[in-house]
């Protein structure tokens, strides 16, 4: 086709105007420039001749009735040029492409470029195009509107945001929040910072969220649901060691309801058992894929979310049923209270449950009397080996929702009761006997070790010397390769006794099996791959407890606002200005001013000040 100079012609759906030409190129003029094409780069609009592209852009198209001209055409094949010239007859060239820009947007007709077919749209799909964009402008004024009142609320002016009309756009502001998503438009288009601190703000301000929405889980991808993964019950054994002469005792805590460990005598052997899912939560099975991802039972405030299903514990956990199945460690001491025999064995036994204020109670019974002096050579063994004991406060969270918001979270100070402390020393001699066990068989297993701690040539006393004695340790590792647990005082260790909670014990009691039925172990890479996996999701658990056990603290004092208590002093900082007080009852630390002329371990009354849910910070002044 030949092109004369000055013809408009359509680039990329933009206008242009040819003003020079050669064999093979064209030169063209756009609004933003010159460029040179060719032809099969453009389309005509009109052979011209047209002033300039401005005067092209400057022209609107005459009034026209597109549905008249729909309807004239329906049934037809039409062009561009038939609709240009029923619409506007005659028009000048430099008017072309605002008629061609008004067929080409307009509901009625589909078309790409001028020199192609145009599809007529019928009556009712244009009535269609119009409801739909009808709708996209009101829900772009409502979001306007929306976006207003959310600037209002995030300054705290009156026309904030309106409930429940507002609560579709404040879904996209709750996923921030949640940490399920990392942007808000809503949120940036208002000028308000996109962080979940400020998400959080937003949602407790416009009562969307109550104080008392716990974020923490979901932020870090858990959930308070126990797994959903079924597990097979255990099947019928007549291989099982059968102890069920022996009195075998799971005691624990007051709130505990997964009893996973039991204790029991045999003359001078001492016997740990522990909860035997491993029977049928084989490696890589579904609920052990599930286990793995968790990495451990999430315990919050509002409840435990179980690394195994709910009816593992009807299966496996101890003293709920007449009899329960174990894996049991069967230990034998030297002289001197060391470790000197170890075999594990699958057995059937019979617990009866306890509470440990039951026990401390009846430490000298002939039932418990030996259970505690196991317990006390075995930590003065440990002592002596430089194993550290840390006695800081602590406290049992616990939150009834149906109780009146100030009565809904207890905040309970835990008594250190003897016969926890003997407990503890039962599971850490398990823990010394397993690792010595797999060491001795040449077992790939799953060892925690923890490096010396450089403690100062002089500890203060009381709580100050025990915090310090907390920061100075060193963090724990996991390995396939045994080594000191200095913190402990053990040679070497292992974790088995929580395999209902932990998932590291839950691949040692599978390793344990294999070993004892004689199948082929899980090689030292295996191993390696489960309890990395295993401890990173453990990880997460362990932050989102800590900052939940936060969560309901600071709900707490926001609901006792004339709160005052305790603080002892267990550290100066920066030069003595300020100092570092422990708060028994709350189990929490907070940096204040330093009082003039106190001391290590001196007691300093405390109010709050100033409390933030979304950014978990509390101010305490002295009161």
């Amino acid at each position: 086709m030949k092109f004369e100079n000055n013809a408009l012609v359509l680039y990329k759906g933009q206008p242009a105007v040819i003003i020079a030409q050669d064999t093979d190129k064209f030169e063209i003029q756009l609004k933003t420039g010159k460029k040179r094409v060719r032809e099969k780069d453009f389309v005509l609009l009109n052979k011209g001749p047209v002033s300039s592209v401005s005067d092209v852009i400057k022209k609107e198209a005459p009034e026209a009735d597109f549905a008249e001209a729909a309807d004239f055409f329906h049934g037809e094949t039409v062009t561009f040029a038939d609709l240009s010239a029923l619409l506007w007859d005659s028009l000048e060239p430099s008017f072309y492409w605002a008629c061609w820009n008004a067929v080409s947007t307009s509901p009625w007709f589909i078309c790409t470029t001028p020199d192609q077919e145009i599809y007529i749209r019928n009556a009712e799909e244009v009535a269609a195009i119009f409801k739909a964009a009808e709708e996209k402008n009101e829900e772009e004024s409502a979001r306007e509107a929306f976006i207003t009142r959310l600037k209002n609320t995030s300054t705290g002016k009156d026309g904030g945001i309106l409930r429940p009309n507002d609560d579709r756009f404040l879904q996209e502001i709750e996923a921030l929040a949640l940490g399920t998503s990392t942007k808000s438009k809503s949120l940036a288009q208002a000028g308000v910072a996109e962080t979940s601190q400020q998400a959080h703000r937003i949602l407790l301000a416009c009562e969307y969220w109550q104080d008392s929405r716990n974020p923490w889980p979901t932020r870090h991808g858990l959930t308070l649901a126990s797994s959903p993964i079924p597990i097979d019950p255990p099947k019928e054994s007549t291989t099982r060691m059968d102890l069920t002469a022996l009195d075998s005792w799971a005691i624990d805590n007051d709130w505990s309801a997964d009893p996973d460990d039991a204790i029991s005598l045999e003359n001078d052997a001492l016997w740990i058992h522990v909860a035997d899912p491993a029977e049928t939560v084989l490696p890589d099975s579904p609920a052990d894929i599930a286990a793995r991802a968790r990495g451990s039972t999430l315990y919050v405030p509002e409840g435990a979310s179980r690394m195994l299903s709910e009816e593992s514990l009807k299966y496996y956990a101890l003293g709920l049923s007449d009899t329960s199945l174990a894996l049991s460690f069967k230990i034998q001491f030297t002289e001197t209270g060391a470790i000197d025999e170890v075999s594990i064995h699958r057995t059937i036994i019979k617990v009866t449950q306890l509470k440990y204020s039951e026990v401390s109670l009846r430490a000298n019974d002939p039932a418990f009397s030996r259970f505690f002096e196991l317990a006390e050579r075995n930590k003065a063994r440990r002592d002596a080996a430089g194993g550290v004991q840390i006695n800081l406060p602590e406290v049992h969270i616990s939150v009834d929702t149906d109780k009146p918001p100030q009565e809904q979270i207890c905040i309970t100070p835990i008594k250190t009761e003897p016969a926890a402390e003997m407990i503890r020393e039962m599971m850490l001699i398990a823990g010394e006997a397993t690792a010595r066990f797999a060491f001795k068989n040449r077992i790939p297993f799953q060892y925690v070790s923890q490096d010396k701690p450089e403690f100062p040539s002089t500890l203060p006393e009381e709580l100050a010397g025990e915090y310090r004695k907390r920061r100075s340790m060193r963090a724990r590792k996991v390995g396939t390769i045994p080594a000191d647990h200095a913190g402990l005082g053990i040679g070497m260790y292992a974790q088995v006794t929580s395999p209902l909670r932990r998932y590291g014990d839950l691949v040692g009691h599978q390793q344990l099996h294999r070993f004892l039925s004689g199948e082929p172990l899980m090689d030292t890479d295996d191993m390696l791959m489960r309890i990395a996996a295993g401890d990173a999701a453990a990880r997460e658990c362990t932050l989102c407890e800590r900052e939940s056990n936060l969560h309901w603290k600071l709900l707490f004092l926001s609901c006792n606002q004339k709160w005052q208590g305790e603080g002892v002093i267990v550290e100066k900082n920066d030069n003595n200005a300020t100092a570092t007080v422990l708060i028994p009852e709350l189990a929490m630390e907070y940096r204040i001013p330093c009082p003039a002329e106190t001391a290590l371990n001196d007691r300093v009354k405390l109010s709050v000040s100033r409390i933030s849910i979304p950014d978990q910070t509390v101010s305490f002044i002295l009161a």
